[in-house]
């Protein structure tokens, strides 16, 4: 049986442990680069587990905090970890149930490759916040600069090479930066910038790496999970052969995400 990509993300205690974990040290990166000050009100499209949100309140110091995402478990999750002032609530990043220019500053961590309108989200979110305000977002590298996603597909077509068009690096040509950032100024947003944030992903060994594939939480793993048992265990034995291992049994990778930023134009006179 050929392995499908269901895109599913509802779990969170799986999903933090397939790609989760990575997400906090990439979010701390991002609000580095970001520089904002204290005392703002943020909003969190795609929210996720909260990772980006729990960055927010620990080191921005945020007046208000706002987590929205579409999965009714990760928003579970969400609230299950963080107390005020971050809030959160199901909602659609393309339709959001927020008022006018109220945030200074709306995020998005890895979410936006997955949005179906993705300039309707950035709309949105420019839609969300004050004049001057800051739109920015984050999404991985999966082209070039997921180091552990590009050994697993790299696996995955040279044992089923009719799997290619399932590779992540093809499905999401958003994760670029030209585009991030054509994205941007299409939204009508002024001085866009764009970056790379790049955090180490090191494995305690083989079955740290290979065991969240087996839970279905996003393509990949989802790809995994609907193989049968053979062609599963062949696909681990690629991937085992494949990736970098050190003596003592850890594999050392890293992750790239790309991320850009813009503000929303002043009103003139302001």
């Amino acid at each position: 049986m050929k392995g499908q990509t269901p895109d599913k993300w509802t779990a969170g205690e799986a999903y933090d442990r397939y790609m989760g974990r990575w997400s906090r040290p990439v979010a701390d990166e991002f609000l580095g680069w970001l520089n904002c000050p204290d005392g703002l009100r943020w909003l969190d499209m795609g929210c996720g587990t909260g990772a980006l949100t729990a960055s927010v309140v620990d080191r921005c110091r945020p007046r208000a905090v706002l987590g929205l995402d579409r999965s009714v478990g990760f928003v579970a999750s969400a609230r299950g970890a963080r107390d005020a002032p971050a809030h959160f609530a199901v909602a659609d990043a393309q339709s959001l149930p927020v008022r006018d220019a109220v945030f200074d500053v709306a995020v998005s961590g890895l979410a936006l490759n997955f949005v179906s309108a993705p300039d309707a989200a950035v709309a949105e979110a420019t839609r969300a916040v004050r004049p001057g305000g800051l739109v920015a977002a984050y999404v991985w590298d999966y082209a070039e600069g997921m180091g552990f996603l590009r050994c697993f597909w790299d696996a995955v077509v040279a044992v089923d090479p009719s799997a290619v068009a399932l590779d992540e690096g093809r499905r999401f040509q958003m994760c670029r930066p030209d585009l991030l950032r054509a994205l941007w100024t299409r939204a009508g947003l002024v001085d866009v910038a764009v970056a790379p944030v790049v955090v180490p992903t090191v494995f305690a060994g083989f079955a740290d790496l290979w065991e969240p594939f087996l839970a279905g939480q996003g393509p990949a793993p989802g790809y995994v999970t609907a193989l049968d048992p053979t062609a599963r265990d062949h696909l681990r034995d690629a991937l085992r052969a494949s990736v970098p291992t050190r003596p003592d049994g850890t594999i050392a990778l890293t992750a790239r995400a790309w991320a850009v930023q813009g503000r929303r134009p002043r009103s003139p006179g302001i």
